[in-house]
């Protein structure tokens, strides 16, 4: 992922130095668990603790020359700490596993942390939507079916909405990342030959992870339940970012991105207000849906294991984690910092519509006072035709149509916003539950 989106938390869990450390603990556990056993020397364990080398950048060179020998970075690791700790204690670095012992427990201890980071920040994109919810709840606005005046809705009832889907995803990712929190390291083809089980359950046990029955690899369905959630927050949030676009249009100006001191809209208009940070989670959720893509294509592999998978994951694992980190913070500001703007709302909704927002009102009262439906239908459509085409207010054709013997009083019950929107409410009772 380019630095632009790669948050430094997220970014650190995937270093080569964060990978390499993980693939170390893993074989230093196996070593103790070993030795708990009595197959390892307890004294030559504990050396390969004390002697372990230091991950960094130096060490992380010496594996990538190793490896341009032994054309297997794996093998490659493990021959420059076996090095690092010295004969005879780190020859039983490794013993009775397979690469893939390593690299995927070690991978999904990674995935482990970096789900954490992800809970963390969809839980701050509920909180926020639920905080915007409460304080627009009361805001009137157009609702909006096929890019249409529909009926009037709030948007404290669009941030609810917005919130309880981005709360369907945070549960997909809790969910996500109980998949992933697995390990396994029961030798080639999965099958413990060389490995006690108590191994596992030791080194799985250390890192907080769960032991699973699997092949030489951990089943790759659970990579894509991640890759799937992360996917599924792309699209809430391009969902969410869409609808502040085209509500931020210059002949709709409902809403406005934040705007800071300095920052400038276009390069050659001044007066541009542009809507970038909408339409940049709009694109960067086409990729995430990208990688889930990807993803799905590496659960079929061949018979006990195959490595198709491997060359796609160091790429879509890692960036589908940091780009969806990216795009959970930016939404969260962007949420936070949206300006409302109540007074064009009113003016889009009342004059904007010419009152047409009340149509069904008006059917329904005809009905009320004994019109067939088809014939109160065709009554306020006709109206509603006339309103626009010569634009006159809805309710003024109304009252100038014969055929229309509804009452003032009627008609204000029928044009009254307050009876509209009285159950808006109901929107924040089902945030309750919501609430940190």
């Amino acid at each position: 992922m380019i630095r632009r989106y790669a948050p430094e938390d997220m970014a650190a869990l995937f270093s080569d130095e964060a990978r390499f450390g993980a693939m170390l603990e893993v074989e230093l556990l196996a070593t103790e668990a070993l030795a708990n056993l009595g197959i390892v020397p307890q004294a030559d364990a504990a050396q390969c603790r004390e002697r372990a080398p230091k991950i960094d950048a130096d060490f992380v060179a010496d594996v990538d020359k190793r490896e341009a020998i032994t054309n297997h970075d794996t093998a490659a690791f493990v021959d420059i700490v076996q090095q690092a700790i010295g004969a005879p204690e780190g020859a039983w670095v490794h013993y009775g596993l397979t690469s893939s012992d390593v690299v995927d427990t070690a991978l999904c201890w990674q995935l482990t942390k970096a789900a954490d980071l992800l809970l963390e920040g969809s839980a701050e994109l509920v909180s926020v939507l639920i905080r915007r919810a409460e304080e627009l709840i009361d805001v009137p606005v157009v609702g909006r079916t096929h890019g249409m005046h529909a009926e009037p809705t709030t948007f404290g009832a669009k941030m609810a909405l917005f919130a309880l889907a981005a709360e369907r995803d945070r549960v997909r990712l809790a969910r996500a990342r109980e998949a992933i929190a697995v390990g396994k390291l029961s030798g080639a083809v999965g099958t413990y030959s060389n490995i006690d089980p108590a191994v596992e359950d030791y080194v799985c046990a250390a890192l907080g992870l769960q032991p699973v029955p699997a092949t030489q690899v951990i089943a790759r369905d659970r990579h894509a339940e991640l890759l799937y959630a992360c996917a599924s927050v792309g699209a809430t949030i391009e969902h969410l970012s869409t609808e502040i676009r085209h509500m931020a249009r210059s002949e709709v100006g409902e809403v406005e991105e934040a705007f800071g001191v300095g920052q400038k809209g276009s390069s050659a208009m001044p007066h541009k207000r542009n809507p970038v940070l909408s339409e940049r989670l709009s694109g960067l959720a086409r990729v995430l849906r990208g990688y889930l893509g990807a993803g799905l294509e590496d659960v079929a592999l061949w018979h006990e294991r195959d490595i198709s998978h491997s060359s796609v994951e160091r790429v879509i694992l890692p960036d589908a984690c940091l780009l969806t980190l990216y795009v959970l913070r930016k939404a969260t500001g962007l949420i936070d910092g949206l300006v409302i703007n109540a007074e064009r709302a009113a003016k889009n909704l009342n004059e904007g519509s010419l009152g047409l927002v009340y149509s069904q009102s008006v059917l329904l009262t005809l009905i009320d006072n004994g019109m067939t439906r088809d014939d109160a239908y065709r009554i306020v459509q006709r109206a509603a035709r006339t309103s626009v085409e010569t634009a006159q207010a809805f309710r003024a054709v109304l009252e100038a149509d014969e055929e229309i013997t509804l009452s003032e009083d009627e008609l204000n019950v029928a044009f009254d916003l307050d009876r509209m929107l009285r159950h808006r409410t109901r929107y924040l009772d089902a945030l309750k539950d919501l609430k940190p």
